[in-house]
């Protein structure tokens, strides 16, 4: 079967690294990155750690406003699925290049299968929400990480092709954790003892185009007698320097560039708690057992919170303050992610295909 897979960002790269693997012991592979995310720390150090094929088509799509970036993807996308023909294209997560790959797909009468499918904030002013949405009704195949996925697609309606099958980000983090801590030195080089400080990273338009959010964040981390970590993502870099926030970063917070997969890894598995707006890194810290600060009013991964190892806190001061400071769960009752054999139970799926 030839099957044509569109990433585009820094969490689809990972998603797709195990799973790309399995589907080419079977089957013609064709990988689209749309560009979305496009420099380095953000897109081709995850091809070079995770060992992710080549993309057969870089569409350099770049940034820019939603309505123009999902225009140009829709297009760009349209005439290699013109030219290649696929029997399946293959979208992940909730990204505009998500949307834009299913929505090229559906409208060539195309099959859609969408990995991570089943997700609701049920916050229709996130992209990301409307992104899912979409995609979930036009998808022929939803493989759903978690139970509940499942049953918010049921209450939509969406019965036939879904399939629970774990999440393919827990696949790649067991595949890649003894490697990380054989080969990260991120610790060591930066002196830090385990358990000893926090690790902050933001990127949400929501936290980063927003002064008064940005700023309660970051008053918030100078309240903090601990240190904190914070891998700047471009945005986040680009709206502190626009409002002049740079000046208030305290002392106590170390500002770095966008790590590695594998050296992420290690600084979120050493760290205290970890500060996030990142659907991603929710569900890593999760993983890893590291207790999450959500820095949103709501959540996408609804099975973390349920099981105190997750708060959200949006971006209130005393909040992020009060729960930095807060006991969290010393212990799993299970785990939410499935077994770490979701990539294989997605290709068996896609083999028995008619």
């Amino acid at each position: 079967m030839k099957i044509v897979s569109i990433v585009g960002t820094r969490p689809q790269l990972i998603k797709c690294a195990l799973l790309s693997h399995e589907l080419r012991k079977e089957h013609e592979e064709i990988l689209v990155h749309t560009g979305q995310h496009y420099d380095h720390t953000m897109s081709e150090i995850f091809f070079e750690e995770l060992l992710i094929p080549r993309p057969d088509y870089s569409l350099n799509i770049g940034s820019g406003p939603h309505g123009w970036q999902t225009g140009e993807m829709l297009a760009k996308l349209e005439s290699v699925l013109q030219l290649e023909k696929p029997e399946l294209v293959l979208t992940y997560g909730d990204t505009n290049s998500t949307l834009a790959g299913a929505l090229a797909a559906a409208k060539l009468q195309l099959r859609v299968a969408h990995v991570e499918a089943g997700l609701r904030s049920f916050d229709r002013t996130m992209p990301e929400e409307i992104n899912r949405v979409i995609t979930d009704h036009i998808s022929s195949l939803c493989f759903c990480p978690t139970v509940t996925a499942v049953m918010n697609l049921s209450r939509e309606g969406i019965i036939t092709g879904v399939h629970y099958v774990g999440d393919v980000m827990y696949d790649v983090l067991l595949q890649n954790m003894k490697i990380s801590n054989n080969k990260s030195r991120i610790c060591q080089m930066m002196g830090l003892k385990r358990k000893d400080y926090l690790v902050i990273t933001i990127h949400r338009p929501s936290n980063t185009d927003n002064f008064d959010r940005l700023a309660s964040i970051i008053d918030a981390l100078s309240m903090v007698a601990k240190l904190v970590i914070f891998p700047l993502h471009p945005r986040t870099k680009k709206f502190l320097d626009v409002y002049g926030l740079l000046d208030r970063i305290p002392r106590n917070v170390k500002l770095i560039e966008p790590l590695g997969y594998l050296d992420m890894l290690q600084l979120m598995k050493g760290a205290e708690k970890i500060l996030t707006d990142s659907g991603g890194i929710q569900k890593e810290a999760y993983m890893m057992s590291v207790p999450c600060i959500t820095l949103r009013d709501n959540t996408e991964w609804v099975e973390t919170v349920e099981e105190g190892w997750n708060v959200l806190v949006g971006a209130d001061k005393d909040r992020i303050i009060e729960e930095i400071g807060a006991p969290f769960p010393t212990k799993k009752t299970g785990n939410l992610f499935g077994n770490g054999d979701a990539r294989l139970k997605i290709a068996k799926i896609i083999g028995e295909l008619n």
